[in-house]
């Protein structure tokens, strides 16, 4: 039996006057008129940029955007996504991220992912079909309802616009960026065709625009009871400032172990070689804490995770305090606040300076130890890359490493100026040149340290760069694949040809000449004033530095050994090697 559908009633290009209080005329007009009242809202609340992936469904959004903010246009879906995430990193304001409709959309995920676990704002735009072109085979028609799941806050699709809606659209804008102050919210806006219009009178906004709103600091009773044997693990996008974090310090007493994410780094008698430490199981053993607070992400360290597990497992209290959502991988938290509930002056520490002092004393041997090492190479290693770079970079310069090998070097060989951000929420490569690029659209001159592997797999970011006016410089380092492997278990167990098939994956890209096709200054360095001299220079440019994998192994189980024997006398009873 045949079907019969009744004929839809389309908006013509004369249609009647509709009612609402901006007085729009035809339908597209209202189209035209909505995204235009969104767009001042917006504004209004402190939107500043947008990052726009060129397509035609979005026409009404995109020409809204493009005639009140800062617009930049991004050719590839998910390169735009994660420019759009490194945009809301440093300034704390989301970007409206906008695309088409149909799979256009779904290249959004990874970002938006990303900064979901992040709690990175962001205002995620997808255009759509109409209800009457869905589920009929029109094209570019996916169903884009909920596309996002659970990684975004909020999910909304107010329908195709109307103008007899028209007194509700600045309470949307406003409930959208108040869902965008931690993490992405999904906006699917249907429209039809025409897709053209010209915006008639915006509705009349608010007299006072209410400001985002803010959690105030709670102050309470600590709670663990005051004890001497306490770490502080500062890590990323905890809530907590690094005045917060010093000042817990010192009413604790109790030494900060800081990850280069946590900005926690350039604090006063900061312990940054941990890793190092903590892998000489004499040291690990003797300086096992009662107390651990932990601000925010748990660092890369494995080796950390494993002394932090182990001291939970034998009785020791696991306080998390921040942090996008809730961060507790290994089951042992025994107390979780919120930022806003750690109040460090009624923290009372009965920590003596013993026990800080024996930390911080080997954490100075260890960093000598590592200079040690690290000067007798004859050529720019792979944790050298990642120290020089942390060592030289100014104040007002930004640094986004890869979360593979770049950001473990910049942790446990960067030293106390290492500061950096990395996409660690779901600890993927994906689009670290992307991300980057939204960092540096800031204003701020910024740096990514990636590894190949990353650097091939975000290629699409360096499409249109060399016309952007924008400082980034890239520095690539270049084993040919996979470096990361090489420190698992299955480089020893698997077969060197099986090993490099599945792990190794050497791909042979030139990094240099893919970096000039799209006609960027790039260039190959293997001594550290060659890097740094590159580094002086603005951008766009490409750096790359050569590294062997197995040599890169040996370099690191070197470093550590150094470390190991330099620590070796402080420890009251350390076994005879």
């Amino acid at each position: 039996m045949r079907t019969v559908r009744p004929a839809l009633r389309r908006p013509s290009e004369r249609g009647e006057p509709l009612s609402g209080s901006a007085r729009i005329v035809r339908a597209v007009d209202a189209q035209a008129t909505f995204c235009a009242t969104l767009v001042d809202e917006w504004m209004r609340r402190g939107v500043r940029r947008a990052v726009v992936a060129p397509g035609s469904r979005s026409t009404p959004m995109a020409v809204a955007l493009a005639d009140r903010m800062p617009v930049e246009v991004v050719h590839d879906e998910r390169v735009a996504g994660f420019v759009a995430l490194g945009h809301g990193l440093d300034g704390g304001s989301p970007a409206v991220l906008l695309c088409t409709s149909g799979t256009a959309a779904a290249n959004l995920l990874p970002a938006v992912v990303e900064a979901g676990l992040s709690g990175v704002p962001m205002i995620v735009v997808t255009a759509d079909r109409p209800p009457e072109l869905r589920d009929v085979g029109a094209p570019q028609t996916i169903d884009q309802t909920h596309l996002f799941g659970r990684a975004v806050r909020w999910f909304h699709e107010p329908g195709v616009p109307d103008g007899a809606q028209a007194s509700t659209w600045r309470s949307l804008a406003r409930r959208v960026v108040d869902a965008a102050a931690d993490g992405p919210v999904h906006l699917n806006l249907p429209f039809r065709d025409p897709l053209v219009g010209e915006p008639g009178p915006l509705p009349t906004p608010a007299r006072k625009v209410a400001a985002l709103p803010s959690s105030g600091r709670a102050s309470g009773a600590p709670p663990v009871a005051p004890t001497e044997r306490g770490v502080i693990l500062a890590g990323g996008r905890s809530g907590v400032a690094p005045e917060s974090v010093s000042a817990l310090a010192r009413a604790t007493g109790w030494p900060v172990l800081a990850d280069p994410t946590s900005g926690a780094r350039q604090l006063d008698g900061a312990v940054v070689a941990f890793d190092a430490l903590l892998r000489d199981a004499a040291f690990a053993t003797d300086h096992r804490p009662d107390v651990i607070v932990r601000l925010g992400r748990p660092a890369t360290s494995k080796v950390l995770a494993q002394w932090v597990a182990a001291a939970a497992s034998d009785g020791a209290m696991l306080v998390q305090v921040g942090g996008p959502g809730v961060i507790d991988p290994d089951h042992e938290v025994t107390v979780s606040l919120r930022a806003d509930e750690l109040s460090p002056r009624d923290w009372s520490g009965g920590s003596t300076t013993s026990w800080r002092a024996s930390w911080q004393a080997a954490d100075r041997r260890a960093e000598a130890a590592i200079d040690a090492v690290l000067r007798a190479q004859e050529k720019l290693t792979e944790p050298a890359v990642a120290r020089s770079i942390a060592r030289w970079l100014p104040d007002d310069h930004r640094l986004v490493v890869a979360s593979s090998m770049p950001v473990r070097d910049l942790e446990w060989f960067g030293g106390s100026a290492a500061r950096a951000h990395a996409n660690r929420g779901a600890n993927g490569i994906d689009g670290v040149v992307s991300t980057a690029l939204g960092v540096a659209l800031g204003g701020l001159p910024t740096l990514a340290l990636v590894g190949d592997i990353a650097f091939v797999h975000d290629a699409g970011a360096l499409t249109a760069l060399a016309g952007r006016t924008v400082d980034l410089r890239v520095v690539v380092v270049d084993n040919d694949g996979g470096g990361i492997f090489s420190f698992l278990p299955q480089a020893d167990l698997l077969p060197d040809e099986r090993f490099e098939q599945l792990f190794g994956t050497p791909h042979g890209t030139d990094v240099v000449a893919l970096a000039c096709a799209h006609h960027l200054d790039a260039a190959t360095v293997t001594q550290e004033e060659q890097l740094l001299a590159r580094l002086q220079r603005p951008g766009p440019s490409v750096t790359r530095v050569p590294t062997d994998r197995a040599a890169n192994v040996r370099l690191h189980a070197e470093l550590n050994a150094a470390v190991a024997a330099a620590i070796r006398t402080l420890l009251p009873s350390a076994p005879a090697r």
